[in-house]
């Protein structure tokens, strides 16, 4: 029986990788292509999740970066970028977004593995507390990280309606519900 599960490679993203992240994002997230995979917003948000430039900030700022899962599966020999995270170091936490797996790549535990490594880079920072937000109508997407330990902190955030460069709404009400992970430090 082959095992479903890929070996990934992580990395923090380079300025040269922004072109490429903001095509995996827009691809996960937005347009047709997203709907072969589950993460789709496509029916709640049209245009784009992100662009090369706001990637390319993302990458140059001092307490952020983007973490990339590569896999050398599908060209043999050279590494094919297949997931992303944006992660925003705080003093006391970390938060993710922008979670992205590949659509032809989905149900491969991909996205299982970034979440283990951004909660190991939160563990190798001595911080314990993982947050992230979720659209608050991605019902799926809400029970996978509640599998994950993922826990709602009664935070909402308003999602910015108005504001074209994080989508354009096909719904009428929008709101981002808060999620945290507590991790276990080891001592010792």
């Amino acid at each position: 029986m082959a095992d479903n599960k890929s070996m990934v490679i992580f990395r923090n993203a380079t300025p040269t990788d922004a072109s490429a992240v903001a095509t995996l994002v827009n691809g996960a997230y937005r347009g047709e292509s997203s709907k072969v995979g589950w993460t789709t917003e496509a029916d709640l948000l049209g245009g784009q999740r992100t662009d090369a430039d706001k990637v390319g900030d993302i990458i140059a700022a001092q307490n952020q970066c983007i973490l990339l899962a590569e896999s050398g599966e599908a060209l043999p020999g050279a590494a094919t970028l297949v997931g992303c995270a944006h992660l925003t170091f705080h003093y006391d936490h970390v938060y993710f977004g922008m979670l992205s797996v590949s659509p032809v790549a989905q149900g491969k535990r991909i996205g299982r593995q970034l979440l283990a490594e951004i909660e190991a880079v939160v563990a190798a920072r001595g911080l314990k507390r993982v947050v992230m937000t979720v659209i608050h109508l991605r019902h799926e997407l809400i029970a996978y990280y509640l599998r994950r330990g993922y826990v709602p902190t009664g935070v909402i955030h308003a999602f910015p309606m108005q504001d074209p460069r994080f989508g354009l709404p096909k719904v009428e009400h929008i709101e981002l519900l808060e999620f945290e992970k507590i991790l276990a430090l080891d001592v010792a």
